[in-house]
């Protein structure tokens, strides 16, 4: 009996040590700008919402590219696109309400609306503050999802689209990283509000990339560094609680009649290929490239490999 006590004091006292280890408070904003918005990044007002923003390339371009994020992620996602396309186009990317340094929704938005509508509303918002009457929409996963709404509700705004690896049609994953499962239920997403180890970050991005050995420290060190920016996890849960994966809108998929590339990457097991070949199926005309041995974020994992299907379809000279 002595033994187990013994035993079990041991127990309780690692437990504490591991739960402290993996305490990870917010972070305020202005500790993390420093290192994650140099130049080109900006601030914008956006109806009373801070929003981080990186805005390059040519200002006489008259229809932009907006690049609209996924979930979890930042405008840093799409950076070696930007690299690339911002020599002959305006590129315009930004972190979403919730996501990066932009923060929980505040000013003149709901405080607890993260649902698609939500976001529809912020980006038109969004490309009327910085007087961007239409553009080209390139959202990945919960960015293509709002980037083809966006496309039903306004398509006087949207000149073309590209879908990488969007959320759209009903699916079953193959595979969900566990700081998404946990973020979905209610009563575990409030303890990674307060807890939150590194491994957890850095498992679910070996998850969704097809190769994990291209994941990084400074990849990690990015997403988690971001997550806990103040805020931003309790938001996250509130977007996962809130987001309809059920297919219920389909009918409007399949309305859109716009110029639409749909990439994807051929080892997603997040959101798998089956997905982009409902979009094209849904989408007439519509095309389709899928990247053979990449997974759920090919323009990061393999970022000159993905854009060379944009820059044909925007008629690259």
């Amino acid at each position: 009996m002595a033994w187990l006590v013994r035993a079990f004091g041991v127990m309780l006292m690692l437990t504490a040590l591991a739960v402290a280890l993996s305490r990870a408070p917010d972070r305020p904003v202005q500790t993390l700008v420093a290192q994650w918005a140099p130049p080109p990044s900006d601030f914008i007002d956006v109806n009373g919402q801070t929003v981080h923003i990186r805005d390059v390339g040519p200002r006489e371009d008259p229809t932009p590219l907006l690049l609209i994020h996924g979930t979890g992620s930042s405008l840093h996602t799409w950076e070696g696109w930007a690299q690339v396309l911002k020599s002959q186009r305006r590129v315009i990317s930004f972190d979403l309400p919730g996501f990066g340094l932009t923060g929980p929704f505040s000013g003149r938005y709901p405080p607890n609306d993260y649902s698609d509508s939500a976001y529809v509303r912020f980006v038109l918002d969004l490309m009327d503050t910085l007087a961007v009457p239409r553009a080209v929409i390139v959202g990945h996963s919960m960015g293509g999802e709002i980037a083809w709404q966006l496309a039903a509700q306004a398509p006087q705004r949207v000149a073309a689209l590209v879908l990488v690896d969007a959320v759209g049609p009903a699916f079953t994953p193959q595979s969900v990283p566990i700081g998404f499962r946990l973020a979905r239920v209610p009563g575990l997403s409030r303890i990674t509000e307060w807890l939150l180890p590194r491994s957890v970050i850095a498992e679910g991005l070996q998850d969704v990339y097809g190769d994990p050995s291209k994941v990084t420290p400074e990849l990690i060190d990015r997403h988690f560094e971001l997550l806990l920016r103040e805020g931003n996890r309790h938001a996250l849960g509130l977007r996962l609680q809130q987001q309809r994966l059920d297919g219920a809108e389909v009918d409007r998929i399949a309305a859109l009649t716009l110029p639409t590339l749909i990439l994807w990457g051929s080892r997603d097991r997040l959101v798998p290929p089956e997905v982009g070949e409902k979009f094209q199926q849904l989408i007439q005309g519509s095309q389709r490239v899928e990247f053979d041995g990449l997974g759920h974020l090919p323009q990061e994992e393999n970022p000159g490999r993905s854009v060379e299907p944009v820059k044909a379809f925007l008629g690259w000279k």
